[in-house]
């Protein structure tokens, strides 16, 4: 079981043809494009075997439930997609891309990502919090627990700008944190 769970909590980088991840670096030509691909288990922020995939709410992100992120992009734009396993049947889920890694607490994740940052943070104005100008992959789970969503923007984060995808109570601007899963996702530029 252990060896299960120690399995299922190491995340994959993979290298895609013209570039990627490689052990967290960003490598490639960036006129070819680029993909980074991230998977893990959720667990408590307590367990034995830590995951960068943190659940902070065991009912509608069971531990052991699965998530995968992927960012595709090249010059001009990049595509982000978030594909889980094992949540809530039919709870309609709010997800974001957000500026920090997670911690042991729902906050450490920071806000959301934006392109063009509000100065005022927390960020409430709806100039700001859209779909326009931040990364969001609202889904509901299906029968089976499964779900996913896609962002395509034309724009790409800038270098530091962006580490997690938070998946928050309600779809829309937020809603309580219930899980994080830090992703390290390519900046503009690599």
């Amino acid at each position: 079981m252990v060896a299960g769970m120690l399995a299922g909590a190491v995340a994959t980088a993979v290298l895609a043809a013209g570039g990627g991840v490689v052990g967290g670096a960003v490598g490639g030509d960036a006129a070819h494009g680029y993909r980074v691909r991230e998977e893990a288990r959720f667990a408590p922020p307590s367990a034995f075997v830590p995951s960068s995939a943190v659940t902070y709410d065991k009912k509608l992100v069971p531990a052991s439930s699965w998530i995968e992120v992927e960012q595709r992009g090249g010059p001009g734009g990049m595509s982000v997609t978030v594909r889980v396993k094992g949540l809530k049947a039919g709870h309609a889920y709010g997800a974001h891309v957000h500026q920090k890694p997670c911690g042991a607490e729902p906050a450490d994740a920071g806000g959301h990502y934006q392109d063009h940052e509000d100065a005022v943070q927390p960020s409430e104005n709806p100039d700001y919090v859209n779909p326009d100008n931040e990364v969001w992959l609202d889904f509901t789970a299906r029968r089976d627990g499964s779900g996913a969503a896609s962002a395509r923007h034309g724009w790409e984060f800038r270098p530091g700008g962006a580490a997690s995808v938070v998946l928050h109570r309600e779809q829309g601007g937020a809603g309580d944190r219930l899980a994080c899963f830090t992703v390290p996702f390519a900046p503009t530029g690599h």
